[in-house]
């Protein structure tokens, strides 16, 4: 749609269990906003990217684009944070062994207005009825309701309200699902961090019952 920002989602998926960075690259960085464009996805979970194309003036011929965006993904030490990645992670020349999927620009046309329906043939016929996916005629009820739709304004205004509604809480719901995933990623660390700190509790735990189970077999050897 001409005048207005695009967005869709990008899932990425870990089915590993090592840590995993990724990096987003694109052809034509002035007319596409990518977020996050590089991240962390844990072991075992998965991460989304938000594209954004900014809005466009004019429709390209035939809605053909050239446009491309490559991603990159290598395996990073357990533990580090998304602060930790940085390029030459994905320096192959470094001898980093990076895995790249290359995915193309695709345009698709907006849903148009259904078209009115010719009330009856030239030799005065009845309207002929639409065949359905399933094979029924839907009948002339349909088409006087498409001649209905077609020649009130007002609903054709609330369907343009609709969709840009629909478009605003498709932004809205990625927006909530990458805050998601990094609430995801940064309840993973905390829990590691915590299982380290546990560990570290009972080892000292444990030397101070060994010291005072010596105290008092000392003690006891002593008295005998």
């Amino acid at each position: 749609e001409l005048k207005k920002q695009i967005s869709c989602s990008l899932q990425l998926s870990n089915k590993t269990d090592s840590y995993v960075a990724f990096k987003v690259k694109t052809t034509n960085p002035k007319k596409y906003c990518v977020r996050p464009n590089t991240g962390l996805v844990l072991p075992r979970s998965t991460c989304d990217v938000i594209v954004t194309m900014q809005a466009q003036k004019e429709a390209p011929q035939d809605l053909q684009c050239r446009d491309k965006f490559l991603l990159q993904s290598v395996r990073v030490n357990d533990g580090i944070t998304a602060k930790d990645i940085n390029a030459e992670m994905f320096n192959k020349d470094a001898g980093h062994v990076v895995e790249e999927c290359k995915l193309r620009v695709v345009y698709v046309s907006p849903p148009q207005p259904p078209s009115p329906v010719a009330e009856g043939s030239e030799e005065g016929s009845s309207p002929r009825g639409s065949v359905s996916e399933n094979g029924n005629v839907i009948g002339a009820e349909f088409a006087a309701a498409a001649r209905s739709l077609v020649d009130r304004p007002e609903l054709q205004d609330k369907s343009l309200e609709a969709k840009a509604l629909i478009s605003r809480l498709t932004e809205e719901k990625n927006s909530a699902i990458q805050q998601n995933s990094k609430l995801r990623q940064e309840l993973e660390l905390m829990r590691r961090e915590g299982s380290k700190n546990r560990s570290g509790g009972v080892s000292f735990v444990f030397v101070i019952f060994i010291g005072l189970l010596g105290i008092i077999l000392g003690y006891l050897m002593k008295r005998t």
